[in-house]
């Protein structure tokens, strides 16, 4: 998959693409369903498959302020479009100029002059422009008369009716419901981030960890989870089983931020400054502050023997 910049940096084999445009956070079943449909007119018109995307999300420009909230950053977020099996992908710098284009501006500069779209895709409550004030009905219309097509994707709904979104997403996670937030996104919620330094407590304990601060990602109920980690090699990655704590290690500290440490089962690696992947696959418990280290090791060893049973039992 080839991923540009900017929509006036396309080459000419990329113009003429059929594209799914959206903010795409999290990549879940509803969002899969919007990429695929450009893929079956692309495949069918014999033109470049492309997803259009945004970043920082437009959430991140005008509400600085707010609580981290991201499902997928932008590396997370490319990962999961390649292996749908897009051929490109335009990350949009969202900026407070590229937000003032008008609805009508958006089409004719990026739609028309620069992606030189044949077929536009999107979800059927995608705004856009300033204020968003477009909608699927702006750019049916304009399409009509730019000379493109557009097709708006229904609702796409769970077998009780309910649609997919990411807030459903990030609602089970806060809940520490990961079994609803991975139905939601069709795969198990996963963060990733640089393992940093830690105190070495966990090695010491016989439990070393890989400790990951979430930076950008939203943060799920604090508590012991069952894991799958490994370090990032896109499709080639290597799961391994384990468990992680996250949040802020009440009985040493309360610390300032939250804090994921995974402990991976029957591994020995260096994992300093790895760029490291986990799955969240159930909650296992609330965290919770111990009176003392002993205490403490039987319960790792009981949330370890959880874990493994669990993920036993898990494809």
């Amino acid at each position: 998959m080839r991923i540009f910049r900017h929509y006036t940096d396309l080459p000419g084999d990329a113009r003429g693409c059929v594209v799914a445009v959206g903010n795409f956070d999290g990549i879940h079943r509803g969002h899969q369903v919007v990429i695929n449909e450009a893929g079956v007119i692309a495949r069918a018109e014999n033109r470049p498959w492309a997803v259009m995307s945004f970043e920082p999300h437009p959430d991140a420009l005008f509400k600085p302020e707010a609580a981290p909230f991201r499902l997928s950053t932008m590396r997370t977020k490319a990962r999961m479009i390649e292996a749908l099996g897009v051929d490109e992908l335009l990350i949009q710098t969202f900026d407070l100029e590229f937000a003032g284009l008008t609805a009508e501006a958006f089409v004719d500069k990026v739609i028309v002059e620069g992606l030189g779209a044949s077929h536009v895709v999107a979800g059927y409550d995608f705004k856009f422009g300033k204020k968003r004030q477009g909608d699927c009905d702006t750019l049916l219309h304009m399409g009509r008369a730019r000379g493109f097509g557009f097709t708006a994707v229904s609702k796409v709904t769970d077998a009780d009716g309910v649609v997919y979104s990411s807030t459903r997403v990030r609602d089970a996670l806060r809940a520490g419901d990961a079994r609803s937030a991975a139905m939601v996104l069709g795969r198990p919620f996963e963060l990733e981030g640089r393992v940093e330094h830690g105190d070495a407590r966990g090695r010491k304990l016989g439990f070393p960890t890989a400790n990951i601060h979430l930076g950008e990602f939203l943060r799920p109920a604090t508590g012991v989870y069952a894991i799958r980690a490994g370090v990032d090699a896109g499709p080639d990655t290597v799961w391994i089983d384990g468990v992680a704590n996250f949040g802020r290690r009440p009985t040493f500290h309360a610390a300032d931020d939250v804090v994921l440490e995974a402990h991976l089962f029957d591994f020995s690696g260096d994992l300093y400054g790895k760029h490291l992947r986990v799955k969240l696959c159930e909650r296992l418990r609330d965290e919770q502050k111990f009176d003392g280290l002993d205490a403490l090791v039987a319960q790792i060893r009981l949330d370890s023997e959880k874990a493994k049973e669990i993920l036993a039992k898990s494809v």
